[in-house]
């Protein structure tokens, strides 16, 4: 037996961004319900550590879009009694759907996110 980790191993169907689809499909669906948001921000922790690198960055992308969505969310939210948090949540929602977008796009065309850890897109 040999102790070096495994490699990373394409997803079922031989498609090695299919995780990472199925998070953006969820973060698309989280917009009506917002539940299932949270369980693609869970499926993109577990999984990042098995996918490939390219697949990876687009988990690290999705990953860093709830975190930095549910901060200026909560911005948002605290901010509407003074009139900014309808416009910094109207902001945040273009926002995440110009990141989801672009992202989904890449992934469909089976290329990395060039810089998963930025804050635009």
């Amino acid at each position: 037996m040999s102790d070096a980790p495994n490699p990373p191993v394409a997803q079922a169907g031989g498609d090695p961004f299919g995780i990472s689809k199925l998070v953006y499909i969820l973060y698309f669906i989280g917009f009506v319900n917002g539940i299932t948001t949270i369980a693609g921000v869970i499926v993109a922790y577990l999984k990042r550590g098995e996918s490939t690198p390219a697949a990876a960055s687009h988990l690290t992308f999705l990953i860093r879009t709830f975190w930095i969505g549910l901060l200026f969310a909560v911005v948002g939210a605290v901010t509407m009694m003074i009139m900014i948090g309808m416009l910094i949540l109207l902001a945040t929602v273009v926002w995440a759907l110009i990141r989801l977008i672009k992202g989904i796009m890449l992934a469909m065309d089976g290329k990395p996110v060039p810089d998963p850890e930025t804050w635009l897109w």
